[in-house]
């Protein structure tokens, strides 16, 4: 069904066409029609299934013409990367209307933001905290509101914000319209959705606690010593187009980076002790291809969307296991295929058993044989071991066509990354892939008994 069929004006069928957009979602199919009825609504999918044309289409569509008492909508957001994408989207989607749209959020001045704010503006994406502040000093108000959006409403709770939310939806107009979009939509949510909304409803798209069928992932099992050699190794033996690498510190990101520039990556770093001008560079280095890898904590888990991110690797296990879905979410998106690596550590089975079961369904889990594990670590080794029958890497398959590029071989229950070509200079291959994964406490005490 083509997005001409659900009512939206020429200019954003025009502004749909210009972006490349041809059939819509089954978010946006099911969640367009809601919005542009004029109701409250709920809406659930997995990341990366298409939320924010969801209801920035049809909030576009309400909005008609620039009006210069606004704001009309207000869109929260949690993080400032994902404030700056939405208000791109509501840009391009109504690229062919007069509508104005403002990003308003920390880690940058005030004056900008404020001088669009008094100059009329139809549309405000903003973070809690930033919004906070401007509604405390008068210079927005709230009084012309006729459409709240709260989008990815679970992480926003998890950052701490239900008191600052509470306040926004408490300074909104009683007569409006109300959307909450979350990949998840825990009792947490629906406590603050039982005053926020009235008779809202409900669109689920697939499992909340699943991960995306079009990415294929695996665990790696290893010791702490030997993680940034394994990562080398991984990174070396995959065909990626460009790799999302999760840590979850901050110190640890800046460490992994170092070392990852020390063994020639071109890496760039994301996280919140960054300033905002080196997170943008970041970001649009790492969208334009410049920066092949990009370390970042887990404010990138919700807060990045790059066309063509063909992996992403777990250098640490995530502390929740909502937080596995979201990661490895940053690839496999709209309708493309992906793969996710995680490193995971002996004492850490624990929280695999728990990612395990939120997802319900088993992790293989992995062996890179050619990988030495006993050997002492090599950190910053720019050549880690490679394959040694030649033969086995001719019959590897060939990368499959879709909107970003796959390892020749994805990490599944019988098989290991597939190499990359092979340096003139570089070292006698050394082994290929498993082909028999074994379940994960039995590869480590199996893996514990060879070292001891």
């Amino acid at each position: 069904m083509p997005f001409a069929t659900l009512g939206l004006p020429p200019p954003l069928l025009n502004g749909v066409k210009a972006m490349g957009y041809t059939d819509p979602t089954p978010i946006q199919l099911r969640a367009i029609p809601v919005v542009l009825a004029g109701g409250d609504l709920i809406g659930s999918a997995q990341t990366g299934t298409g939320k924010t044309a969801a209801f920035a289409l049809p909030v576009l569509a309400r909005l008609g013409a620039h009006q210069p008492r606004g704001p009309r909508v207000l869109v929260l957001e949690p993080t400032r990367e994902l404030a700056a994408q939405v208000e791109t989207a509501f840009r391009d989607f109504g690229r062919f209307t007069d509508i104005r749209a403002t990003v308003v959020h920390g880690g940058v001045g005030y004056g900008r933001q404020r001088s669009e704010i008094q100059a009329g503006t139809d549309i405000v994406i903003a973070t809690p905290g930033r919004l906070m502040d401007f509604l405390k000093e008068g210079t927005l108000r709230l009084d012309a509101l006729k459409i709240l959006v709260l989008d990815e409403v679970d992480r926003m709770l998890d950052m701490g914000f239900v008191k600052d939310v509470k306040t926004i939806i408490g300074r909104c107009p009683r007569e409006r319209q109300t959307l909450f979009f979350s990949a998840t939509v825990p009792p947490e949510i629906e406590a603050v959705a039982s005053f926020a909304l009235r008779n809202p409803a409900r669109i689920e798209i697939g499992v909340a606690r699943t991960v995306n069928q079009s990415v294929t992932h695996a665990i790696y099992p290893v010791s702490p010593q030997k993680k940034f050699d394994l990562l080398l190794a991984l990174l070396e033996r995959t065909d990626f187009q460009s790799c999302l690498v999760f840590s979850r510190t901050k110190h640890g990101a800046d460490k992994i980076a170092r070392k990852l520039k020390q063994a020639n990556h071109s890496v760039a770093v994301l996280h919140a002790n960054r300033s905002q001008s080196q997170r943008v560079e970041a970001l649009e280095g790492f969208k334009s291809g410049r920066y092949e890898v990009m370390v970042a904590t887990d404010i990138a888990a919700r807060g990045i969307d790059v066309a063509g991110v063909s992996h992403v690797i777990n250098y640490d296990v995530p502390a929740n296991p909502e937080d596995y879905v979201h990661r490895i979410g940053r690839t496999g998106r709209a309708q493309a295929v992906g793969d996710a690596f995680t490193l995971a550590t002996p004492e850490q089975a624990g929280d695999i058993k728990a990612i395990e079961r939120f997802i319900g369904q088993r992790v293989p889990q992995l062996k890179l044989e050619g990988f030495d594990y006993h050997a002492p670590p090599s950190i910053g080794a720019a050549n880690p071991p490679r394959y040694q029958d030649p033969r086995r890497i001719q019959q590897q398959p060939r990368a499959r066509a879709h909107g970003g590029h796959r390892s020749p071989a994805s990490p599944s229950a019988a098989q290991a990354p597939a190499p990359r070509p092979a340096p003139a200079a570089a070292p006698p291959p050394t082994g290929a892939p498993s082909e028999a994964p074994r379940r994960f406490g039995g590869l480590m005490r199996g893996f514990w008994r060879r070292r001891g």
